[in-house]
């Protein structure tokens, strides 16, 4: 399935935006662009829902047709178990994890400790996470992590844009990941010169114009044929006022939706 994420409404729910869209809003957006999944992804008001709320939230995703998962930042034990908790309530059946965090970077071995500890409740409740490819930690350690581990439990969010930044190669990264993929992040990128010719800039492009391989992405990892859901992110830079920025957010949701759909198999 395709769908959308809390990123996909970066600026609309930020504090620039006048009435910042609510979780609630978001659903409907997404049911509007007839989207199936919505990926709740580092949206910190979320710990703070009372039980009540994620039910009532539950409730709406139901009403509209819309699968919902979790994402967060962190493995320690309490961050894990809490949310487990929440996507029990939110009948979330995935939740896109990090291992860093900007208050700490586990070394591999305590990383691998960490998600032992965690991951035979995951097992039992049938949830899965899945850790993204990021800059901050190779694909190639990603991956042994993964594999040191080994849990049917524990796989990879794959987004290869994430990578460049560490000069990795994105091919390489989905080749690396393809194997262990539960969920991918779909969102192009591309370099820009900066103003004097002097570096550049790496930032989000609409879905199909930018340097994203889309198709081999697709091609090697088959997520419609192993059920791996992909969600529609945004690196959209701020446009300098609010109106612009959401109206360019809005319009690269239809259209990265309808690119998705115009180039599934």
């Amino acid at each position: 399935m395709i769908g959308l994420g809390t990123y996909a409404f970066f600026w609309q729910h930020s504090d620039r935006a006048p009435q910042p869209l609510d979780l609630p809003a978001m659903l409907r957006r997404t049911r509007e662009l007839d989207a199936d999944v919505f990926q709740i992804c580092d949206f910190l008001p979320v710990i703070g829902y009372t039980d009540a709320q994620l039910r009532d939230l539950k409730a709406l995703a139901g009403e509209l047709g819309i699968t919902l998962e979790l994402g967060t930042k962190g493995i320690s034990a309490d961050h894990l178990a809490n949310f487990l908790r929440l996507a029990k309530l939110l009948g979330a059946k995935l939740i896109r994890g990090m291992v860093n965090t900007p208050d700490h970077r586990p070394s591999m071995a305590e990383a691998q400790r960490l998600l032992e500890q965690a991951l035979p409740a995951y097992e039992a409740a049938g949830v899965s996470i899945a850790l993204e490819t990021y800059e901050q930690l190779s694909s190639c350690d990603l991956v042994t992590l993964v594999e040191a581990v080994a849990s049917p439990s524990l796989g990879i969010c794959l987004d290869p844009a994430n990578c460049v930044a560490a000069l990795e190669n994105p091919i390489h990264v989905i080749d690396r990941c393809a194997p262990y993929v539960k969920n991918l992040h779909i969102k192009d990128f591309a370099f820009t010169r900066r103003g004097g010719w002097v570096g550049f800039t790496l930032e989000g492009a609409e879905l199909g114009s930018g340097l994203l391989d889309y198709d081999y992405l697709m091609s090697t990892v088959k997520p419609e044929a192993r059920g791996i859901n992909c969600i529609i992110e945004h690196w959209l830079p701020w446009q300098g006022n609010f109106e612009e920025s959401a109206r360019l957010e809005n319009l690269w949701n239809a259209n990265n939706l309808d690119y998705l759909r115009s180039h599934s198999s």
